[in-house]
């Protein structure tokens, strides 16, 4: 098989160099787990919290119930925009593992907050409207060091596995979406059905990843080089990581890929609630198999990713990205369209899952792909920065993606709008590929 042949980019010089003699493999681990465990509060919060959202919005037309729920998604991807390169500049200078107590932290006092919030009883809609928003914005804040957790694998691997070990991170997101609806669906018949529930055990399952991160977590940024700057909110510098020829057009791609990715997660729930009737339980499920492809994917990428250039791997998972997208806008247009009778019904769900399993599976290709590119493009000394920008650039993603596909959702009753606006983009995406390709490439063609 063709080896993987990514060019090296040299960085500047200057900084300390990565570890690449194998600090702890704790490390690795210990990052691997700690992500994991937090994004199973996230995974346990997301599937139920546009219906628990929808009880304190009655009286409001639907299109203006689409607009709030879509804000309260994108509100704590704008935190994480603001903050990831915050994170990463002063993972960069204290070290990773401050940044990453103090974001666990945060994340059981504001998962907690979430589950006050919401149960309040609906004759305080406002108050628990804003209480919940306060909760997405805290923990948003608090959620924006997965550029740091990056950082630590930057950190822990050399260049020509770096993609490699940007897979765990994929993998640990598929865990905890795959875990935390299951845990969530589990939760609530523990609970009782308390609407409460799902922030309490997010709160804490984030708490029980801050204790492992304080017992066991080993700082592995390298001591050594010029100390970092200290402009933490620096607009200034985060343009200048843009406008990195070889960076720039790989964050613009990251940013793509998450909107049209985010427009089909945020609607899920209400797409199949109107396409098959499924409620809250079934939705778990969904969600868990939606987490079940991301970790089986990513299991799969991590051996190609020792095969195959990362550009290749990213042009493969947005052509599944696209397919499986376009296909269920298809299974949105038929379930309008068209009368179905049970044995109908069933065949489309089917044509649903596989549609749905494609798209997952090119998501899970993209992400690690981008991310080991940039990493490997980037100074050493500027590790959590560069892959702060980064996944600003996802979070933005993230802030439009579900305002879009939830407001876009509710405007024909089809609901396949969202599907278009993200089949679209991903054709912009493969139309800046050849460009970020030829960025990468030293003068005499790709390194053996």
């Amino acid at each position: 098989m063709t080896p993987n042949t990514e060019p090296q980019v040299t960085p500047p010089a200057g900084g300390p160099p990565a570890r690449t003699d194998g600090p702890p493999k704790a490390a690795l681990l210990i990052a691997f787990v700690v992500v994991f465990i937090d994004l199973l509060g996230f995974g346990i919060v997301l599937p139920i919290m546009p219906r628990l959202a929808e009880t304190y919005l009655t009286g409001i037309t639907p299109e203006g119930q689409g607009a709030v729920i879509g804000v309260m998604f994108s509100v704590f991807s704008l935190m994480q925009f603001v903050f990831s390169p915050m994170w990463g500049r002063v993972s960069d200078r204290i070290g990773r593992r401050p940044v990453l107590l103090i974001s666990l932290a945060g994340s059981v006092v504001f998962y907690s907050l979430f589950g006050y919030a919401v149960s309040l009883p609906a004759e305080s809609a406002t108050l628990a409207l804003a209480l919940m928003f306060a909760a997405r914005i805290g923990a948003g804040v608090a959620g924006a060091s997965v550029g740091t957790a990056a950082a630590v694998i930057a950190d822990c691997t050399p260049p020509e596995r770096r993609a490699k070990g940007m897979a765990l991170i994929g993998i640990a997101f598929g865990l905890g979406f795959t875990f935390g609806p299951l845990i969530a669906y589990f939760g609530l018949e523990l609970f009782e059905q308390q609407r409460w529930g799902v922030g309490v055990l997010a709160a804490i399952l984030s708490l029980a990843a801050l204790a492992l991160a304080a017992g066991f977590f080993p700082e592995t940024r390298r001591a050594g080089g010029p100390p970092a700057r200290r402009e933490f909110f620096s607009p200034g510098r985060t343009a200048e990581v843009l406008r990195m020829p070889t960076v720039g057009p790989l964050v613009l791609i990251y940013f793509l890929v998450i909107f049209a990715f985010a427009s089909f997660e945020a609607t899920l729930a209400l797409f199949t609630e109107s396409a098959f009737r499924m409620g809250d339980r079934d939705n778990f499920l969904l969600f868990a198999t939606v987490g079940a492809v991301l970790m089986v994917a990513g299991g799969v990428y991590r051996p190609l990713a020792a095969r195959r250039p990362e550009t290749r791997l990213m042009a493969i998972g947005i052509g599944f990205m696209f397919v499986g997208l376009a296909g269920l806008g298809v299974v949105a247009y038929a379930a309008h369209m068209v009368r179905l009778s049970p044995d109908a019904v069933g065949g489309l769900k089917r044509f649903f899952y596989l549609a749905m399993g494609v798209a997952v599976t090119g998501f899970a290709f993209v992400n690690p792909s981008v991310s080991g590119l940039v990493s490997k493009r980037a100074d050493p000394a500027r590790q959590g920065e560069v892959l702060g920008v980064n996944q600003a650039g996802a979070s933005l993603g993230r802030i439009l993606g579900p305002f879009v596909g939830a407001l876009v959702f509710k405007l024909h009753p089809s609901h396949t709008l969202p599907y278009a606006v993200a089949c679209g983009l991903l054709v912009v995406v493969l139309m800046i590929l050849p460009g970020v390709t030829r960025a990468g490439a030293p003068a005499g063609g790709d390194r053996p």
